[in-house]
């Protein structure tokens, strides 16, 4: 007997995945591109940083989606209304080049960034669920780990190099002037995508989870439920803790790429504004080099993990991770100008450069946090490591923009630099786990 087409993971998985990366993607960088664009300050554009909250928080609200529902209907109804806030967004822009008041609408468009943010945080919750349920056999859910990566990474860079080439695109053939109507274009190509994906779900989604989960439970089985997964919530949490140097090992998983995180926190305006780097230019500089720089850096250092361990390879991988700081270091001090040939090849080459070894480090952060994770609760114990990695881009991020406007983006990038000697000085002490 055939199986349906529509219901083999490689299609679902797939297309599931892509909707989870593309409304990241919308959020934490094509707003930050957007921002740059039409001239915001540099403090304002460092809060969009704070965008990342949602992501740092979410398991906090990820039993509810367990306890109330089907992950399918949450994660189409997420769609359906993330879908609407980025429509919103285009109809903005284009109000405001037909002269519709700036200020108002652009204020309106950052709370309804806030809004999406929560709302694409939480597709991530079902989605993440919904794969689970479609793949109950864990081999299986390795095999296609790969696969939703690769799913997720192209809606990065279909959002940074597709839907901001849009803007450049129109921004060109419109003579520049207008830096609202090319961004209407750009955000509502975003938000087609994301139509032409949940009709798709809607149509074509499996349906893995029984129906007797659908709407609301019973109060008492609502009851029990919300008893039961905030029992396993706490054991969670509780048996994280119960691991040898716990509060040094968090520690060092908050500070571990502190100096990156600096870096890339304004990494957008220091490329157009300082370097003078166009949309169409940074559309491929940081889409496509700098994600094939990422992936690139990832699986080397997921190499190098595998064939010499994670205590052998550790400290030159992270020294590689730190060092590498310098090669921006290098371009705000020497500043070469996007407008040669010369200069967009030597940012092109830096820019690549510096996500290689940002990967690198990725790839050891993430080996650390899942050797950290007790079998029985792996994907809970993941999912709190993985927040609690982020927090510093996104808190220390939220204020890079201020830090810029007092001290310049050369000496931000030297203090990134030295902020990463202490994740290096914890490897003295830091607990390193091998797989036995």
């Amino acid at each position: 007997m055939k199986t349906n087409f529509f219901k083999k993971p490689q299609v679902w998985c797939f297309s599931t995945y892509f909707a989870e990366g593309l409304p990241y993607a919308v959020v934490r960088l094509m707003s930050s591109v957007f921002f740059t664009d039409i001239g915001m300050k540099e403090r304002y554009i460092g809060y969009l940083n704070f965008l990342g909250i949602p992501w740092n928080l979410k398991f906090l609200w990820a039993p509810l989606l367990d306890i109330v529902g089907k992950k399918r209907t949450w994660m189409i109804v997420f769609q359906i209304t993330v879908t609407l806030g980025v429509a919103a967004v285009a109809c903005m822009n284009a109000a405001i080049s037909r002269h519709a008041p700036a200020n108002v609408f652009v204020a309106a468009m950052a709370f309804i960034f806030v809004g999406i943010s929560f709302l694409a945080a939480s597709n991530d919750i079902a989605i993440d669920g919904y794969y689970m349920e479609g793949l109950r056999d864990p081999r299986e859910q390795a095999l296609y780990t790969g696969y939703r990566v690769f799913a997720y990474r192209l809606a990065l860079i279909v959002a940074r190099s597709g839907f901001v080439g849009i803007a450049a695109f129109v921004a060109e053939r419109t003579g520049g002037a207008d830096k609202f109507l090319p961004w209407s274009y750009a955000f509502g190509a975003a938000a087609l995508t994301m139509l032409c994906i949940t009709l798709f779900h809607v149509w074509k989604l499996p349906r893995f989870e029984s129906q007797s989960r659908g709407g609301l439970l019973p109060r008492e089985t609502l009851a029990q439920s919300a008893l039961n997964f905030l029992r396993r919530f706490t054991d969670a949490f509780v048996s994280y803790s119960k691991q040898d140097r716990f509060a040094l090992v968090v520690v060092f998983i908050i500070v571990y790429k502190i100096g990156d995180e600096m870096l890339f926190s304004m990494g957008t305006p220091f490329l157009m504004r300082e370097l003078a780097v166009t949309k169409a230019q940074l559309a491929w500089v940081g889409g496509l080099l700098g994600a094939f720089g990422a992936i690139i850096g990832t699986a080397l250092g997921g190499i190098w993990i595998k064939k010499k361990g994670l205590k052998k390879s550790i400290w030159p991988l992270t020294l590689l991770m730190n060092v590498n700081i310098w090669a921006y270091i290098w371009l705000a001090y020497v500043k070469p100008s996007a407008l040669t040939t010369a200069g967009i090849w030597t940012i092109a080459a830096a820019h690549c450069y510096e996500q290689m070894a940002a990967g690198l480090g990725n790839a050891v952060l993430v080996v650390f946090i899942l050797r950290t994770c007790k079998p029985e609760f792996k994907a809970s114990h993941y999912a709190i490591g993985s927040a609690i990695m982020s927090l510093f881009s996104t808190f220390f991020g939220g204020f890079g923009g201020v830090i810029v406007e007092r001290i310049g983006y050369l000496h931000l990038f030297q203090c990134s630099f030295y902020a990463s000697i202490p994740s290096m000085l914890l490897l003295l002490w830091v607990p390193i786990k091998e797989e036995k």
